[in-house]
């Protein structure tokens, strides 16, 4: 399926590895112009080459800490300068510090909020002119799918996250005829995840890796998901495909939240 994406200019967060990068490699796959960003400057150089390989569109990488100003005013900047234009946006960041609730301090929540908050609250704001500009404005926040179905110590990917639900759902009202909507993964295969599974294996709850992802996984599809198949997910939502769907939060997490 032509996604009608090609030639489109789209901006991954914290694409340098994990579902950022599976998202950047789909959206690329489909023909669209894509800036990565990250912090470290090598991840970010190897996670360029490796789109480069395979991609039908231009990448850009920048270096770029999203809790700065100024990096996403410079990461807008060059953005316009390489493609002219910006038509979607998907914001990515990594995991919380997470634990029991009564672990956590206050430090911890402000941090938390500012990264993955205010990180995305910075970037829109910044970025609305240019979205608003184009005729196929899209944005996509991927989050979790603690939003919905809380668990025991997951205090802040409960809580912190859950705001940028509300944000989605405000923004396809305000925003619009720009469509916001949502992505809740669930287990993919990420080198956090993967650090995670180790840690089971090391505490002796499970005997291998193999056998910790899957475990970590539990879902009725038995098996653990890929960055791609959050990015193709979110390479349709940016498509005029979905011209149609925004203001919702899309589970795709193998069938694993209980809840409906």
């Amino acid at each position: 399926m032509d996604l009608g994406i090609h030639g489109n200019t789209a901006l991954v967060t914290a694409s340098s590895s994990g579902i950022g990068l599976g998202c950047a490699r789909s959206l690329s796959l489909e023909g669209a112009n894509v800036i990565i960003c990250g912090r470290d400057s090598d991840r970010l150089t190897r996670a360029k080459e490796s789109l480069e390989a395979e991609a039908k569109g231009d990448i850009l990488a920048i270096q770029a800490d999203l809790t700065n100003p100024g990096d996403i005013q410079n990461l807008l900047d060059k953005t316009t300068k390489e493609f002219g234009q910006l038509d979607h946006i998907v914001t990515s960041a990594g995991q919380p510090i997470d634990g029991p609730f009564n672990s956590l301090n206050v430090d911890n929540w402000y941090d938390a909020y500012d990264t993955f908050t205010m990180s995305v609250v910075r970037i829109l704001q910044a970025a609305h002119p240019l979205l608003s500009s184009s005729d196929v404005g899209s944005v996509v926040l991927i989050t979790a799918t603690a939003v919905k179905e809380t668990n025991p110590n997951m205090a802040m990917s409960s809580s912190v996250r859950k705001s940028l639900i509300g944000l989605m759902k405000v923004l396809s009202f305000e925003w619009a005829p720009i469509r916001v909507n949502a992505i809740l993964p669930g287990s993919h295969d990420t080198p956090l995840m993967t650090k995670h599974a180790q840690n089971s294996v090391d505490a002796g709850k499970y005997t291998s890796l193999p056998e910790a992802l899957l475990g970590w996984a539990d879902n009725p599809l038995n098996r653990i998901g890929t960055p791609q198949e959050i990015g193709d997910v979110v390479a349709f939502l940016s498509s005029p495909r979905a011209g149609y769907v925004t203001g919702t939060a899309i589970p795709v997490d193998g069938g694993r939240m209980r809840c409906t």
